[in-house]
Order: structure tokens, then sequence, then C-alpha cells
């Protein structure tokens, strides 16, 4: 039996990993949660640079401190996969297709209030596929990879709460869709 050339073994790593996102595995589905880390580390920076207001120091050192963490969790979630066997994405087109989280240029140009809202809510939508992420890995008896993931689950949940009493929010304020008219 032969052995595969570089460009064979990268074609079958994109076949498996179509497979594994439509029938989503603890991988793939952790794939999107990197994927995601890529995306928010550019949209942290966007509002670093460009809050503007009375509090544009403390949010500018707050999110230095989410950016410095971000860059860990992508690192540490980039070698946890690896560790499980996985293939996690490893250039810019791919982190681009599995993110779930979305730039705009124009995004720079909102007050303070705007930008932090819009991080809260990138945190809750991380937590989707950290959620379903969990239930897979769990699924798939991979324990340490939902360790981790539980423990980024609860980061994600502590800058949801302290960026929302920044804006004086409670932490589930405007993300839980409660339907009113059922009253």
């Amino acid at each position: 039996m032969s052995e595969l050339s570089v460009e064979e073994r990268y074609v079958a790593e994109l076949k498996q990993s179509d497979i594994d996102h439509h029938v989503p595995t603890a991988g793939a589905m952790t794939n999107h949660i990197l994927s995601n880390l890529m995306v928010a580390y550019v949209k942290l920076t966007q509002v670093k640079w460009y809050v503007k207001g009375p509090q544009t120091f403390i949010l500018r050192e707050a999110y230095q401190q989410l950016l410095d963490q971000n860059m860990q969790q992508f690192a540490e979630l980039g070698e946890l996969l690896l560790d499980e066997g996985q293939k996690p994405s490893s250039t810019t087109a791919e982190l681009t297709k599995y993110a779930m989280l979305t730039e705009d240029g124009a995004f720079k140009y909102h007050d303070a209030a705007t930008l932090v809202t819009a991080t809260i809510k990138d945190f809750d939508t991380a937590n989707l596929f950290v959620d379903r992420a969990i239930k897979l890995a769990e699924k798939e008896e991979r324990p340490v990879l939902a360790a981790w993931l539980i423990d980024y689950r609860g980061s994600n949940n502590r800058h949801i709460r302290e960026l929302q009493a920044y804006l004086g929010n409670e932490a589930r304020f405007g993300l839980d869709e409660e339907d009113d008219d059922e009253d």
C-alpha cells in the first residue's frame, strides 16, 4: 500500500470534515467554537481600537483582557482538538467557513453601548455551540473535551454578566426570548 500524497491527505481531511459537519461530532462542533474564537478576536480588537466616549480607557483595558483570554482559549482549544485526534481548522478560509459570528466594517462607528451589547450577544451565540459540543463530547465519552468546554461556557457566562453590568443590566437581559403575548 502506497502512502498518500500531501494533497490526497488534505482532500481526505476535507471529505471527513464535511461528513462530520453534516452529522455533527464533538470535534466538528468544537471546530465551530474554534472558528468563532478567531472571528471574536477580530471583533474584540475592533471594539478596543474604535470605542469612543467617557469610558474609553476602561473599556479598552477590559477588551484587552478579553483579547488576551480569547487567544489563550484559541490556542488551548486547538491543542485539545489535536489531543483528541481531531483536525482543527488551520487556515483563515477554513476558520471563516465554520464561524457563525459575523463581522461588519461599519460596526466600528457605533457608540460604546452598542459595541458592548454586540459583544454580549456574540458570547451568547458562542454558548449555543458550546452547549451542543458539551452534549456531543459527553455522548462520545470525551471527558477532557467536555470539561474544557464546560469551563469555557462558565467563562463566557462571566463575561456576559460583567458586560451586562457595565450597561446597567442583569446578566440575561435581552438574551432570553420570551413571548410576552401569551400572558
